[in-house]
């Protein structure tokens, strides 16, 4: 066999390699990419977790962070009506709607009642669960009896004075990081008030999640925060992490950690 036809063979194998390189590459990293619904916490909206999504994202992962009816960009949406299985359906129908599959439900502070109300609906769908300093509601409670004194005083006062939310409290009280206070407290919006009162129907759909996370920040002050831990921590079916040097957000102020552990335990 001629130099020529062994060189055009070994060109056409090499081209041959190359095609098939290209088609397999992107359904290998298509493979490892993971879909990520961030819920944030009283006051707050999608708009806290910017920092951890475009991180995500930057990785090649799906990252959803609603705001909650009545939070946030939808701010607009607060009335005296809203309730908590409406939060839940803010939750289980993104996940519906975008057809969401093996997802990793992450929730933060108050975050985990309405994503617990959501597992209800929506368990079959998340492959990993992460509870980031966040309460754990049991059946037939509600926010009410949990809410700091802070919060317990503003809603006193709103519901005084017919007001469907209560007023945020200052930045400081969630992060530590004060170059940026000023936009928290640029994007903090009155908590709905009404939810606090709805109590939760839970059958322990929650428990049935493969993969489940604590994370908690003890600079933050909350002993319902301190029971989950303990709780989760002596359960061999959740890994629980705690995150010393972190205000309350910790996707604000610890946004590189938190990142990479959620990629982790996912």
């Amino acid at each position: 066999m001629s130099q020529t036809s062994l060189t055009r063979r070994a060109a056409l194998m090499a081209s041959a390699g190359l095609a098939a390189a290209t088609t397999t590459t992107p359904v290998a990293a298509q493979a490892a990419r993971k879909t990520f619904v961030l819920v944030h916490g009283a006051y707050h909206g999608g708009w806290c977790w910017k920092f951890v999504a475009e991180a995500l994202e930057a990785k090649g992962h799906k990252v959803y962070a609603p705001s909650l009816t009545g939070n946030g960009d939808r701010t607009h949406m607060l009335s005296n009506t809203l309730t908590l299985d409406m939060q839940a359906a803010d939750i289980s129908n993104l996940i519906k709607f975008e057809d969401l599959k093996n997802v990793c439900l992450v929730a933060h502070s108050f975050g985990g009642w309405p994503a617990s109300v959501a597992l209800e609906a929506i368990a079959d769908r998340v492959s990993s669960l992460v509870m980031v300093d966040a309460f754990m509601p049991n059946n037939g409670e509600k926010s009410a009896d949990y809410i700091s004194e802070f919060s317990r005083k503003a809603m006193e006062e709103a519901i005084a004075k017919g007001e469907a939310g209560r007023t945020p409290p200052p930045a400081k009280t969630y992060s530590i990081t004060e170059k940026h206070y000023a936009w928290i407290e640029s994007k903090l919006t009155p908590q709905p008030n009404s939810i606090a009162f709805n109590t939760v129907t839970l059958t322990g759909k929650r428990e049935t999640i493969a993969k489940k996370t604590y994370i908690r920040a003890p600079k933050y002050p909350q002993a319902s925060f301190d029971k989950a831990y303990e709780a989760c921590k002596a359960n061999a079916s959740w890994q629980t992490f705690v995150v010393e040097d972190s205000g309350h957000d910790v996707m604000v102020d610890k946004p590189e950690w938190l990142t990479d552990l959620l990629l982790k335990v996912s």
